[in-house]
């Protein structure tokens, strides 16, 4: 399966697993992360919450590339009513990770794709139940450094995947970005063709 287009995308994020995911579209793209506050004002939704972020991650970079899609992306993780947003500390890392134990949390992508003559956002929410963790596994995988650039203190890609019993959604949309999603919001927007192949 090939892809073209007659667009140049930028993705305004400096996420190496964003990247990687977005990769698999298997088109030229650009990294240029865009140099934000990742706050959202007003009273939102974390769905809204996301999509606002994400949105304003795409704001600066369109400004300077008017002609290219610039597709912005946050991720926010929620149990209950509360976000548990990036830790900045390994003690906050230790409590977010008490809170989620044996608990089924929401992890929402908010994907905003804006340029060209293109706006158009979305969020995507995933499902995760954790095991009940104990405080010695709690110490050891703060204790890698993983947790502190993950919203929700675990990636779960990487270790932080042992302590998750089950998801309900896309696996994609927990790394960072709902791939699958964004493809087929692509193919609706024509920005995204499938390369036809010459007969023999």
């Amino acid at each position: 399966m090939k892809l073209t287009t007659d667009y140049s995308f930028i993705l305004a994020s400096e996420s190496p697993r964003r990247k990687e995911l977005f990769s698999k579209l298997a088109i030229p793209f650009e990294v240029q992360p865009a140099k934000i506050e990742e706050v959202a004002e007003g009273k939102l939704t974390p769905e809204e919450m996301a999509i606002s972020i994400a949105y304003k991650k795409t704001v600066p970079i369109v400004e300077s590339n008017p002609n290219a899609i610039v597709i912005g992306a946050d991720t926010i993780v929620y149990l209950e009513e509360e976000v548990l947003g990036k830790p900045t500390s390994k003690e906050q890392a230790k409590e977010y990770l008490q809170k989620l134990s044996g608990r089924t949390h929401h992890v929402v992508t908010g994907v905003s794709i804006q340029g060209a003559g293109t706006s158009i956002s979305f969020a995507e929410t995933t499902l995760v139940t954790f095991y009940e963790l104990t405080d010695e596994q709690i110490d050891a995988y703060v204790a890698t450094g993983d947790s502190m650039d993950k919203a929700g203190a675990y990636g779960i890609q990487t270790m932080g995947g042992l302590f998750v019993q089950k998801i309900e959604g896309d696996y994609n949309n927990v790394v960072g970005l709902p791939i699958s999603r964004l493809f087929q919001t692509l193919l609706t927007l024509e920005v995204l063709t499938f390369e036809k192949e010459l007969s023999k």
